[in-house]
C-alpha cells in the first residue's frame, strides 16, 4: 500500500509519525489470523509535495508503487488523483476527497473512503442545533486553502449557504487580518464574538480521535485569554473506546510494538487514524478476497459490500454499506470557561455520520454558551425535498405570494397611472380607480406645488407661524409640512422640496410624488426620508437592530440579506496541535 501524505509540510501529519504508524499497522494485519490468508501487507511511504500542481505532478507517477493508494491528503487535486487510480485499476482510499456522493455514478469506481467524510459529520451538527450560516477561515498554504474551498463546496452540495471563505495568513496578525476579512474589527478574543453567539467549530479533530476524558489540557489553565476565547469553540472529534489515544500509545510503547520514546501527549493523534485507515483497507480487500476474488483490483475494492466490523487503534470501527465507506462515532466537545478540562455534550453514532438516518443524541450535559445563545435558522435549510427561502415558514410564504400578487396588480394599475394621466383606467367603459375614470390627477408638479426645504436644519423646532409664514413667501397654500419643521428655502438655495399628499401615506412606502417641471428643471419628486436609506441604516454601526426588526423587514421587502448579522459558525481550520484553536 502507497501512503501519500504532505508528510513534511504540516505538524498535523509530520507529528503523525507516519512511518511507525504504518509499520504497526502492517505488523498487527501480518500476525492477524483472519486477515493473514491472502495477502502479505507492506507499505511504501510518498510524501506529498506542499503545493498542489506538484504534488499533482508526483502523484501521476506512482503507477506501480502499490497495489492500493491510501491518500492523497490535499482535497485540491483529489478528484484528478482518483481518475489516475481508475485508469490504473488501482484501489484509491482518501480522506482528503470532500465531495459528496463521489462514490456513485461510476465516476470514480475505484475510490473507497477510508475516514467518515468530515463535511457529513460537520453537516450532522449543524443541522442538530439548526446553525445554517457558516464561514470558514483556512491557515495559509495550499493544503488548507484547498481544504477550506472544498469544505464549502463539500457544504454547499449539501444545502448549505456557506458564502464567506478566507485565509488566515501565517504572521501574528493574520488572526486578525482574516477576521477583518469576515467583517469584524479585531480577533473574537478582544471583541464580542463570542458574546453575540458565535460559535468556532476547529476542523482538524474531525480527523483524529482527540482525548478528553481525565486529559487535562495544561495550555488552557496558563492563559486566561485563550480560556476566555476557547469558551466560544466546540470540538468534534472521533470519539475513544476503553483507552484513550495517549494511553493506547504508551501501551503499545510498553510492549515494544512501537520502539519510539517520544512522549505519547507529543504524537498527533492523526497516527491512530493512520492505523485505522490502513487496517479498514486489509479489511475490504479480505472481505473481496473471500467473496471468490483472486486478485483484488481497483474495481473490485471500489465496489465493495462492507457491513463488517473491526478494533481500531482506541476505538471500535464499522464499514458502511453501499460505498459508505468507514463509519466511526463521533462525540461533541466542550468547554465550561474554567479549568483545562473538556466535557462531552452530544454523541453521534457510526451508523448515523452518512447523514441519511439519525442525528446527535444528548448526553445530559448542556453546551455553555459564554455570551448570548446561538440564533438556529429554519429547518429547510438541512432538508433534501424542501426549497429554502431564507428561513420563512409555509404561512409566511403563502403571505408573501399573496403580496407579491397584490405587488403585481399594483404595478399595473401604476402603468396606466402614468400612461393615461388618471388615477383608474376603463376597459369597454367600465371604469376602475380614482374617481370612477372620469377624472384626471395632476401628476405634473410645478413650483406652486412644492415646499423647498434646508435638510441642514432639520433638527431646528419652529413654530406653526414660522411655518405659515415660510409657506406664504413660496406661495404655497395648498400644503403643510406635517410633522416636520424646515426653514423654506429657495430652488436657487436646495434641492430638496417637500409635496404631501395625505391620503397617499404608509409607513413602508417611500412615496412616488409626481414629475417636476418648471424654470428650466425636470425631475422626479419623492418622500424625503429624514434617516437616508436603508443602506445607510444597516451601514450605520450605531443603530442595534434586534430581531423584532429583522423580521419586520424580512416581511415587509419580501427578502433582505442581513450579511455578516446571520452568520453564526465559523469553521477554522488550524492545524498542528492536538488542542485545536492554540492559535487564537
Amino acid at each position: 500500500v502507497a501512503i501519500v501524505g504532505p508528510w513534511t509540510c504540516d505538524p498535523l501529519y509530520s507529528k503523525a509519525l507516519p512511518d511507525l504508524a504504518a509499520h504497526l499497522a502492517t505488523s498487527r494485519i501480518n500476525k492477524n489470523p483472519y486477515l493473514n490468508k491472502g495477502y502479505w501487507y507492506d507499505y511504501a511511504l510518498v510524501n506529498e509535495d506542499c503545493k498542489s500542481s506538484r504534488a499533482l505532478a508526483r502523484f501521476s507517477g506512482l503507477d506501480g508503487y502499490g497495489s492500493a493508494i491510501l491518500g492523497p491528503a490535499n482535497p485540491g487535486y483529489c478528484t484528478s488523483a482518483a481518475l489516475f487510480a481508475k485508469q490504473w485499476d488501482l484501489g484509491i482510499l482518501s480522506w482528503g476527497c470532500l465531495k459528496p456522493n463521489m462514490e456513485e455514478g461510476g465516476m470514480h469506481s475505484t475510490f473507497l473512503r477510508p475516514l467518515p467524510l468530515s463535511s457529513r459529520v460537520l453537516f450532522s451538527v449543524l443541522r442538530y442545533f439548526h446553525w445554517a450560516h457558516v464561514a470558514i477561515i483556512s491557515e495559509e498554504g495550499d493544503l488548507w486553502e484547498a481544504t477550506g474551498q472544498e469544505l464549502a463546496s463539500s457544504l454547499r452540495a449539501l444545502g448549505l449557504p456557506v458564502s464567506t471563505v478566507v485565509t488566515m495568513e501565517s504572521d501574528k496578525e493574520g488572526p486578525q487580518r482574516a477576521l477583518k476579512k469576515y467583517k469584524l474589527l479585531t480577533t473574537a478574543a478582544d471583541m464580542s464574538m463570542i458574546d453575540r453567539g458565535y460559535v468556532f467549530i476547529p476542523y482538524d479533530t474531525l480527523l483524529y480521535s482527540l482525548p478528553y476524558v481525565d486529559t487535562p489540557h495544561y495550555v488552557l489553565g496558563n492563559d486566561t485569554r485563550l480560556r476566555k476565547a476557547y469558551d466560544g469553540v466546540l470540538t468534534i472529534t472521533m470519539d475513544s473506546g476503553d483507552l484513550s489515544f495517549y494511553d493506547a500509545f504508551r501501551k503499545a510503547q510498553n510492549s515494544f510494538e512501537i520502539r519510539s520514546s517520544t512522549p505519547p501527549e507529543q504524537v498527533s493523534p492523526f497516527f491512530g487514524t493512520i492505523y485505522n485507515m490502513f487496517y479498514f483497507t486489509a479489511m475490504a480487500v479480505e472481505q473481496a478476497r473471500m467473496k471468490g476474488a483472486r486478485w483484488v483490483t481497483g474495481e473490485i475494492l471500489g465496489s465493495g459490500e462492507g457491513g463488517f466490523e473491526f478494533k481500531g487503534f482506541n476505538q471500535h470501527l464499522f464499514a458502511g454499506k453501499n460505498g459508505e465507506g468507514m463509519q466511526a462515532r463521533y462525540v461533541v466537545l466542550d468547554y465550561s470557561g474554567m479549568g483545562s478540562t473538556l466535557y462531552s455534550t452530544h454523541i453521534l453514532e457510526a451508523a448515523h455520520t452518512y447523514g441519511n438516518v439519525g442525528g446527535l443524541k444528548y448526553l445530559g450535559r448542556a453546551i455553555h454558551f459564554a455570551g448570548s445563545t446561538p440564533y438556529s435558522d429554519s429547518s429547510c435549510w438541512f432538508s433534501p425535498y424542501f426549497a429554502c427561502s431564507g428561513g420563512l415558514d409555509s404561512v409566511s410564504l403563502l403571505f408573501l405570494f399573496l403580496l407579491f400578487v397584490v405587488l403585481a396588480g399594483g404595478g399595473v394599475y401604476f402603468y396606466f397611472y402614468l400612461q393615461h394621466g388618471r388615477i383608474g383606467f376603463s376597459f369597454n367603459g367600465v371604469g376602475f380607480g380614482g374617481d370612477g375614470g372620469n377624472g384626471p390627477a395632476k401628476v405634473i408638479l410645478t413650483l406652486d406645488d412644492l415646499v423647498f426645504i434646508n435638510t441642514l436644519l432639520s433638527k431646528r423646532k419652529l413654530n406653526e407661524e414660522s411655518i405659515m409664514k415660510s409657506q406664504m413667501q413660496m406661495k404655497s397654500t395648498r400644503h403643510s409640512v406635517s410633522g416636520r419643521s424646515y426653514m423654506a428655502c429657495t430652488p436657487d438655495t436646495s434641492n430638496v422640496a417637500i409635496y404631501e399628499l395625505r391620503d397617499m401615506r404608509h409607513e413602508n412606502l417611500n412615496l412616488y410624488l409626481g414629475l417636476f417641471l418648471d424654470s428650466g428643471i425636470f425631475g422626479i419628486v419623492t418622500e424625503h426620508c429624514t434617516r437616508g436609506s436603508l443602506e445607510d441604516l444597516l451601514n450605520n454601526e450605531d443603530m442595534r437592530l434586534d430581531w423584532m426588526f429583522k423580521s419586520s423587514l424580512l416581511m415587509d421587502l419580501i427578502r433582505v440579506r442581513l450579511g455578516s448579522m446571520l452568520v453564526f459558525v465559523v469553521v477554522v481550520l488550524l492545524p498542528g496541535s492536538t488542542l485545536p484553536f492554540t492559535a487564537l
